[in-house]
């Protein structure tokens, strides 16, 4: 079984967020299974020089887009077990960031292209294209629109995963001839129509033999409209061939016991109160281990429940807590934020950046982790939090729901708290409950906390379902 992971980012090479880690991660899980799988990435101007330094050549090519050939070059690096492939074109990926330019749409219509006209000179030849988020949503739609007649291309398989639903990649329909190579009938045949533009996205899900998404309960989510993002009724007709798999963490890269970026690496409830001690003192917060820290690491955008937040901030910070945030993201919600520090100083420490040692130093040190999501495809940061000690509190919506179970006072069951709707008081009311538990039932908090610890949240699980997944869609051809 050889799996070619196509994807946009990932760890170490190139991050902006969860999309790096699984895919940095999650091959290493699969291999480690028996699979053999290798990942094909852009190869930005942003990557360490040090890992450019050690690519090989292989060749270069050129890629039709539209009425043009533009060139690419093939590179390939060996690590840890996984050969990963880089294609490049400086045109469009020198520069400084991997998204967010007015060339998006054709920065990823060619490296979808690239993607498949590169692999004839790749060490194998894949039985499975594992396509990623919009940026790769066009390789189902090029395999069967350009190669389907090619004997080289035939019998190779795609599974497109949805990391996110709301970004979709869309833009006017303009792109179909003039980057896409491809007529009307795939704008009309309701496989790459968004609302009269085209979506990128949508071609992935139209074409690709499975679809995935990152959590069970995100899987039924997004076949309703609150959630669907406008495409639900799409992908109810597609709902035989969705499934959810959740996502889970590098539990070497994340390793309390190991981890050199904390103050002090532990295995117990008593090592995680020299952290937050640390954490309180470097913040500038008192140093007091009876007050306990709510954190946040995060994107400042509405679709994290900052609303939430910002509407009963006052009564939070009146349970006699400290608030310690991580992230940026919308102006209204940094400045917001700055305001409390300024109005709070003894009890918020806002840091309007990302900084990845202070990351894990923030999920060693605190005590609750809040993530109040409107919605929420899997989340990595309460399964972080749980690895470090600190107790989820979480809306249950989508992986939330999957793996935080609320803590359950008469039978001591559970590994964090929830609440259902998207509501400021209802948040309040849970953060509540939990201050109370840290306060006057100290045993059971830490009996929570070492509880936590012990969990696993490795990809072990999930790689194992991604394994039956292929291996149920190599046999269906037979």
């Amino acid at each position: 079984m050889n799996v070619l992971f196509a994807a946009s980012e990932c760890a170490p090479f190139i991050k902006t967020g969860g999309l790096g880690d699984v895919i940095g991660a999650l091959p290493q899980s699969l291999h480690e299974k028996g699979a053999n799988v290798s990942v094909i990435l852009p190869k930005y101007g942003d990557l360490p020089l040090h890992f450019k330094d050690q690519m090989q050549w292989i060749k270069s090519i050129e890629v039709p887009v539209g009425w043009r050939r533009q060139f690419c070059g093939i590179e390939k690096f060996h690590f840890q077990g996984i050969t990963v492939y880089f294609l490049d074109n400086e045109y469009y990926f020198r520069r400084h960031g991997s998204y967010g330019f007015g060339d998006d749409g054709e920065r990823f219509a060619y490296f979808s292209r690239a993607v498949l006209e590169a692999l004839p000179y790749l060490e194998e030849r894949p039985n499975i294209i594992h396509c990623h988020d919009w940026q790769t949503g066009l390789i189902p739609v090029h395999l069967k629109a350009h190669y389907e007649n090619n004997p080289y291309y035939q019998g190779i398989k795609t599974v497109f995963t949805i990391h996110n639903l709301r970004y979709q990649g869309v833009y006017p329909k303009s792109v179909l001839s003039d980057l896409l190579n491809l007529s009307e009938l795939y704008f009309h045949m309701d496989a790459l129509e968004f609302y009269g533009d085209v979506s990128y996205l949508k071609g992935g899900l139209a074409f690709a033999d499975r679809v995935t998404t990152v959590s069970s309960t995100y899987a039924s989510e997004i076949q309703s409209p609150f959630y669907g993002e406008r495409l639900d009724g799409f992908l109810r007709k597609r709902g035989a061939e969705l499934q959810g798999i959740v996502n889970g963490i590098d539990n070497d890269s994340y390793d309390p016991k190991r981890d050199e970026n904390l103050f002090l690496p532990f295995d117990d409830y008593k090592g995680k109160s020299v952290n937050k001690k640390h954490l309180q003192e470097t913040l500038g917060l008192p140093m007091n281990a009876d007050i306990p820290i709510i954190s946040m690491v995060t994107r400042l955008v509405d679709q994290k429940g900052i609303d939430l937040i910002l509407h009963v901030f006052h009564e939070i910070l009146g349970l006699n807590v400290q608030f310690v945030l991580l992230g940026t993201g919308d102006q209204q919600y940094e400045e917001a934020f700055r305001y409390f520090e300024e109005v709070y100083p003894d009890k918020v420490s806002a840091n309007l950046y990302f900084d990845e040692a202070l990351a894990r130093k923030i999920y060693a040190g605190s005590d609750l982790f809040l993530m109040p999501s409107q919605f929420e495809p899997c989340g990595i940061g309460q399964l972080l939090a749980l690895r470090y000690g600190t107790l989820p509190l979480v809306r249950e919506t989508g992986g939330l729901k999957d793996t935080v179970i609320p803590f359950n006072e008469l039978t001591e069951e559970g590994n964090g708290f929830s609440f259902a709707n998207y509501n400021a008081h209802e948040l309040l009311y849970t953060i509540e409950r939990a201050v109370a538990l840290y306060r006057f039932q100290p045993n059971k908090w830490r009996n929570l906390v070492e509880h936590a610890m012990d969990l696993d949240f490795s990809w072990s699980s999930s790689s194992q379902q991604y394994i039956k997944l292929y291996q149920d869609l190599l046999k269906s051809d037979k």
